[in-house]
C-alpha cells in the first residue's frame, strides 16, 4: 500500500481537501512498485515446482517476467513524477487502482496452469486470496502441484499485510467508516515525514512475520508436514482460510492442531499495532484496549452459547463440542473461514447464528473483515446518547471512545458504513439471483463475499462445498463484491462518483 503523509499537499492551502488535480504518474509509480513486489512473490512457487520437477514452474517464471516487466516499465516512465506527498483524491484512486492491478496480474499463473482455468475462475480465486476471503473454486487440492498451493497461500499472506497497512495508513487518511479514530503518526493531520511512516510499516510487517513464524512452528511441532505448516501459517495469520486439502482443517485429526489454529486465528484478529506497542513499550496492558476487550467478550459469549447448543442438540461430548465450536466460531468471526466439519448440520439455530456471525468481523488494524467490533461499539454509544437526548432534550450529551470524542462526523460515517454494507449485500444478492442462483445461496454468497468470510451457507457453497458450480458472471460479480467489502465501500464509491472527476 502507498505511504501517505498529510500537510498542505493533502489539504491544500485553502483547506479544500479535494482541491488539486490527480497526478496520474504518481499512481502509475506506486502500482508499478507493487507489481514488482508481486513478481518477487511468484519466485517461491516457481522454485517449489522446479524442485518437485513439475512443469508449472515455467508458468510462474513467465508470470513473474510479465508482471515484472509491466511493473518496471510503469516505474521507469513515472519515477520523475513521484513525490512523498499524496493528495486526498489521489489517495482514493491509489487504493482502488493498486488492488485492481495486483488482482489482475495475480490471475496470470492460474490462467496458464496445465489444468487451466477460465478468467472468471482465475479472477475469483485471485481476488479471494488477496482480500483474504478464502472462498474457492478449486477442488482436488490434495493432488495439486505444490507451486499452485503455495501461490494461493502467498496471495492471502501478502494481501493480509496489505490490508493491515491500508487500515492503519490509508483509511484513517481517507476518513472511511469512522477510521479517523485510529489515526497514527503516519496518518494524522500533522505534517509527518515519510521515514516515520516507513518505520511504522516496518514494525507492523515484522510483527506480522513473527506471528507467521510462530504459527508455522507450532503447526510443525503438533504434527503437520513442513509444507502444510508453512501454507497454513500464511493463511491463518492473514485470516484467509485457504488450505492445501479439500477437507480444510478437517483433514487433520490431531486436536492440538485445531486448538493452535483457533488461538492464532484469534491473535490475528487483534490490532497488529498493539503487538508493536507491547514489545516496544514493554507493556502488555495495551491489550486491555476497549475494542479488544469487546471482541473477547463477544467471542467468549458466542462460544459458550454455541457449545451449550451443540451439546444439547447433537449430544456431542463436551470437550469435542467445545473444540469444534471454538474453532468454527473464531473461524467465522475472524473471517478466516477454515472448515472443521459442517456447522450447518448442527440445527437451524446454529445456521442462523453463524449467518449472523458473518457480519461481525474482528478488530480494526487486523487482517479480519466484517463490520469490525469498534463500529458496533460506536453505534451502541451513539444510540445510547440519542435515547438520552430524547428523554432530556436540553441535556448536553457527549460520548467518547478510548479518550477520543465521538463527533457527529464520526458517528455518521460509521452508520453510513453499516448502511452501505447491508445495501451492498442486498444488491449483489439480487444480481446473483438474476443468473438463476437460488436466493438463499445468492444471499449467503453475497454476505460471505462482502464481509470477506469465505464459506457460505447451504449445500453448494457451505463449509463442505465450494463456488465452482456458480455461473461465470456470478464469480466475476463476487470478485468485485470481495474488493468492495475489503476496500470498505466508500473508497470505491467515491472514485465512481461524478464529483470525484470534476
Amino acid at each position: 500500500m502507498p505511504i501517505v503523509t498529510r500537510g498542505h499537499a493533502a489539504t491544500g492551502q485553502d483547506g479544500h481537501r479535494l482541491a488539486g488535480p490527480v497526478a496520474p504518474y504518481r499512481i502509475v509509480f506506486v502500482v508499478g512498485m507493487l507489481l514488482l513486489v508481486l513478481m518477487a512473490f511468484m519466485i517461491p512457487p516457481m522454485l517449489v515446482d522446479l524442485i518437485h520437477d513439475n512443469d508449472d514452474w515455467e508458468v510462474f517464471a513467465g508470470s513473474a517476467l510479465l508482471t515484472g516487466f509491466a511493473g518496471l516499465m510503469m516505474v521507469l516512465v513515472s519515477r520523475d513524477a513521484w513525490t512523498d506527498r499524496v493528495r486526498l483524491k489521489e489517495g482514493f484512486l491509489l487504493t482502488v487502482a493498486s488492488w485492481l492491478a495486483v488482482s489482475l496480474f495475480g490471475c496470470i499463473p492460474y490462467l496458464f496452469l496445465e489444468r487451466g482455468m477460465s478468467f472468471a475462475d482465475a479472477w475469483f480465486e485471485t481476488v479471494s486470496g488477496l482480500t483474504t476471503t478464502g472462498s474457492t473454486v478449486l477442488s482436488g487440492l490434495d493432488s495439486m502441484p505444490p507451486g499452485i498451493l503455495l501461490w494461493r497461500s502467498l496471495t492471502q499472506w501478502i494481501g493480509g499485510v496489505g490490508i493491515v497497512v491500508m487500515a492503519l495508513i490509508m483509511l484513517p487518511f481517507l476518513k472511511v467508516g469512522g477510521m479517523q479514530l485510529f489515526q497514527t503518526e503516519s496518518s494524522d493531520r500533522s505534517d509527518k515525514i515519510v521515514p516515520q511512516a516507513r518505520q511504522f510499516i516496518g514494525f507492523i510487517a515484522m510483527a506480522y512475520l513473527l506471528l507467521t513464524v510462530a504459527c508455522a512452528l507450532a503447526y510443525r511441532v503438533a504434527g503437520m508436514t513442513a509444507f502444510d505448516a508453512v501454507n497454513h501459517a500464511f493463511t491463518t495469520i492473514s485470516t484467509g482460510g485457504f488450505s492445501t486439502h479439500d477437507a480444510s482443517m478437517g483433514f487433520f485429526t490431531q486436536p492440538a492442531l485445531h486448538w493452535i489454529a483457533t488461538i492464532f486465528m484469534f491473535l490475528a484478529s487483534l490490532p497488529m499495532v498493539l503487538y508493536v506497542r507491547a514489545v516496544r513499550e514493554g507493556d502488555f496492558l495495551v491489550f486491555r484496549d476497549r475494542q479488544v476487550m469487546g471482541f473477547v467478550r463477544i467471542v467468549l459469549g458466542l462460544i459458550l452459547l454455541m457449545t451449550f447448543w451443540r451439546i444439547m442438540a447433537t449430544h456431542t461430548a463436551p470437550l469435542t463440542a467445545l473444540r469444534e465450536v471454538s474453532f468454527n466460531v473464531i473461524g467465522i468471526v475472524s473471517t478466516t473461514g477454515y472448515a472443521l466439519g459442517d456447522f450447518t448440520t448442527w440445527g437451524a439455530f446454529a445456521v442462523a447464528a453463524f449467518f449472523a456471525m458473518m457480519f461481525l468481523g474482528g478488530c480494526t488494524g487486523s487482517t479480519a473483515g466484517g463490520m469490525k467490533v469498534f463500529r458496533l461499539q460506536i453505534m451502541g454509544l451513539a444510540t445510547q446518547a440519542y435515547l438520552k437526548r430524547l428523554a432530556s432534550p436540553h441535556r448536553v450529551v457527549t460520548i467518547s471512545y478510548e479518550g477520543r470524542a465521538i463527533t457527529q462526523e464520526i458517528a455518521m460515517s460509521v452508520f453510513a458504513f453499516v448502511s452501505a454494507l447491508f445495501a451492498t449485500v442486498l444488491l449483489f444478492a439480487v444480481l446473483i439471483a438474476l443468473f438463476g442462483v437460488e436466493f438463499t445461496t445468492a444471499l449467503s454468497a453475497s454476505v460471505t463475499a462482502v464481509t470477506n468470510v469465505g464459506p457460505g451457507i447451504g449445500d453448494i457453497i457451505g463449509p463442505a462445498g465450494n463456488f465452482s458450480s456458480l455461473p461465470d458472471p456470478v464469480k466475476i460479480l463476487l470478485g468485485f463484491a470481495m474488493l468492495l467489502g475489503r476496500l470498505e465501500f466508500f473508497t470505491v464509491l467515491v472514485v465512481l462518483s461524478p464529483q470525484f472527476w470534476k
